[in-house]
């Protein structure tokens, strides 16, 4: 058991290793910056399945580090919550595969709305076709999954993660985010407090 452990554990810490830094952060933090912060838009996640639910926690971490966002389902977005959509947002599209049908359905529909929408990409398959389609793509590395049976999104969810910890700590830095700034957006709890005390001190 324990030799089981350490193996998943040094999968999965190689895999974080391993993935790809680019010029693209640069592009994306530029896109997110530009859109975001100098002209008012938001950023707006989405994902199927487990990539969905890291594209949920990349927008609520954001938010709370001063970068509105927000996650949209993309299958919910075909019955409405596309309009959540504004001309001056950005688009942050996850998928391992690069071929999900929700979210090639989704750039098709933003796209028929705002033509000219920022769409930024996480990635693991570089032949995705999604992949042709985004102005930035962030490859994870495209690693095997830890899963017994190389199936299930284990790995692929992991890097997706720290990918998405880059670009909010990354923004954090460009826009000077404080413990004032943070305490305003998280007043609640004990984050809340811990905030507010280092605020205080300063």
């Amino acid at each position: 058991m324990l030799d089981d452990i350490h193996s998943i554990l040094n999968h999965e810490a190689q895999a974080v290793a391993n993935i790809p830094v680019t010029d693209a952060y640069t592009k994306a933090l530029d896109i997110i910056y530009n859109q975001v912060h100098q002209r008012k838009g938001k950023l707006v996640a989405s994902g199927m399945g487990k990539a969905g639910q890291v594209a949920n926690n990349i927008a609520t971490t954001f938010s709370s580090t001063g970068t509105p966002a927000v996650f949209m389902h993309p299958s919910e977005a075909q019955h409405g919550d596309l309009g959540m959509v504004q001309e001056n947002d950005v688009l942050l599209l996850i998928s391992n595969s690069g071929k999900t049908r929700e979210l090639l359905e989704l750039y098709h529909l933003a796209k028929n709305l705002y033509p000219s929408i920022l769409v930024i990409l996480i990635q693991g398959n570089p032949e995705g076709e999604l992949a042709s389609k985004a102005d930035v793509v962030l490859f994870t590395g495209n690693p095997k999954e830890v899963c017994t049976l190389g199936l299930s999104p284990t790995t692929s969810i992991t890097v997706m993660t720290v990918i998405g910890d880059l670009l909010v700590v990354l923004m954090m830095k460009r826009i000077g985010f404080s413990h004032n700034d943070y305490a305003k957006r998280h007043h609640g709890g004990y984050l809340g407090q811990i905030s507010r005390e280092a605020s205080e001190k300063k």
